[in-house]
């Protein structure tokens, strides 16, 4: 029971699963981390077990998966109390308050191991339990003690022990805000979440508020168990959103992982991310993400796990899928083209030329770019074919390998150098000069050398600059 492959995060997710089944609208998350015998606690306002329901909660595998439940139940084996908190812990006490009693019910694996029986271990001052003072008129405090499965490395040094006990609560962080997400949002929300007094603001994977967000209409697939309901987001390019925006979106592992679908289980997140053999990720689809929504009469179907962190998707449900990610993969590289479009447009006059050569796409410095070629007609002409000869070698230069790991590493920290403008006024003054002769207007002039990198930031100089050449005429 220790060892289904939970982390912390789904460790912590599992156990307010229960809590909100229990009709929680508020929990807590606290630990004391700095003490001898540190502990982890999760309090919720729920129902509350009287001590016959509380004394079958702690009973491994209360429930027969197979029975009908109700819709808001996140539940599925009766496991995921035990089976969560073992994977963490040695020691599970459970504290809860109902019809003005409190009781309490502790599993010591050690005693367990000792005796060589089963035998839960009912408490006869449950007020004198951690994280007990802020128990209301009804609710359930779960609190895991002797966590050997957090503290493996400094169990000698508290200092180091309590460090990496915040640390893993930290990382934790991120997955509850993912996984509750829709619990929590709106300005009524179904449910509150602390950690350690500090409430967590929801993490919406679609950035659904966004107005660059583009967001698909719902597709239903009616089945036999259920209803399977599919809508596709492209979230904004990065050039869009804040930084902070952008690599929370991404989460810890980046965009290229939580591209794909995002299955929720009753509006829980299942999983987070990934085509699901379906497609491959591409830097070009990052922004795409399909919200799938499933009841829980639909566990057997999807072959749903006991920690609820994955589930295998049914084939008919595959092949609707199939077809949805064909459609999005083209709007997500759609919205990266448009950001592209300027390398193609001849009026924008780009310093880089993009064409494609044997089904290769090349990039090479644009000769006729005012700014080159008006300091090219600059030069004597003996030295007109060693620049032209500089300019090859520039664009043959190009260090495509290091581009492509660093593209995907993350694209969006690719950026061209930011440069002041003093450092290429004389060759903006070049092609102002140029573009002028050629009888264009000013206003002309000013969109076609401030269209594209680097001039996109230096409007008003050359403005000043054209403005200048007219009182000098």
């Amino acid at each position: 029971m220790r060892d289904f492959g939970y982390t912390l995060e789904t460790a912590m997710a599992d156990v307010i699963d229960n809590s909100i089944t229990a009709g929680a609208s508020t929990i807590h998350i606290l630990a004391d981390t700095i003490s001898e015998n540190p502990w982890i606690a999760i309090r919720d306002d729920g129902f509350g077990m009287q001590k016959d329901e509380l004394i079958e909660a702690m009973r491994p595998g209360t429930h027969n998966p197979l029975a009908e439940r109700e819709t808001h139940d996140l539940g599925r084996f009766g496991l995921g109390l035990k089976s969560a908190s073992f994977s963490q812990c040695r020691m599970l006490t459970v504290i809860s308050r109902k019809d003005g009693r409190m009781n309490s019910a502790t599993w010591d694996l050690d005693e367990v191991s000792k005796t060589n029986r089963w035998e839960v271990l009912v408490e006869e001052e449950p007020a004198l339990q951690p994280a007990t003072e802020g128990l209301g008129d009804h609710g359930t405090v779960v609190i895991w003690r002797k966590l050997d499965r957090l503290s493996t490395n400094y169990r000698d040094d508290s200092v180091k022990r309590a460090a990496e006990i915040n640390a893993a609560l930290s990382g934790a962080e991120h997955h509850l805000r993912l996984c509750f997400h829709r619990y929590m949002e709106g300005a009524r929300p179904q449910l509150r979440l602390f950690l350690n007094g500090r409430r967590l603001n929801p993490l919406d994977p679609f950035a659904s508020r966004h107005m660059a967000t583009q967001i698909g209409e719902e597709e239903r697939l009616p089945l036999t168990n259920g209803e399977v309901v599919t809508q596709s987001f492209t979230i904004p390019h990065h050039g869009r959103v804040t930084k902070a925006e952008w690599e929370e979106l991404g989460g810890p592992e980046g965009h290229l992982r939580a591209q794909g679908f995002y299955v929720y289980r009753e509006r829980r997140l299942i999983i987070a991310g990934g085509w699901l053999g379906l497609a491959r990720a591409t830097e070009l689809t990052k922004l795409s993400r399909v919200r799938v929504d499933i009841p829980n009469t639909m566990d057997a179907d999807w072959k749903i796990d006991v920690r609820k962190a994955s589930a295998q998707m049914p084939p008919v449900v595959r092949e609707r899928l199939r077809r949805i990610v064909e459609r999005m993969q083209g709007t997500s590289k759609r919205t990266y083209q448009r950001r592209g479009r300027k390398l193609t447009d001849e009026a924008n006059l780009p310093l880089w030329s993009r064409f494609q050569r044997d089904g290769a796409i090349v990039y090479r410095p644009n000769a006729d770019h005012p700014a080159i070629s008006g300091f090219l007609q600059s030069l004597p002409e003996e030295f007109r074919n060693g620049f032209r000869t500089c300019v090859k070698l520039l664009g043959a230069g190009l260090p495509m390998p290091a581009l492509h790991a660093d593209m995907l590493g993350g694209a969006e920290k690719v950026q061209a150098e930011r440069t002041e403008f003093e450092e290429i006024a004389e060759s903006v003054d070049q092609a102002v000069g140029t573009l002028l002769s050629t009888g264009m207007s000013e206003n002309d002039v000013l969109q076609v050398l401030c269209s594209t990198e680097p001039l996109t930031h230096h409007r008003e100089s050359v403005r000043a600059l054209i403005a200048g050449r007219e009182v000098n005429r």
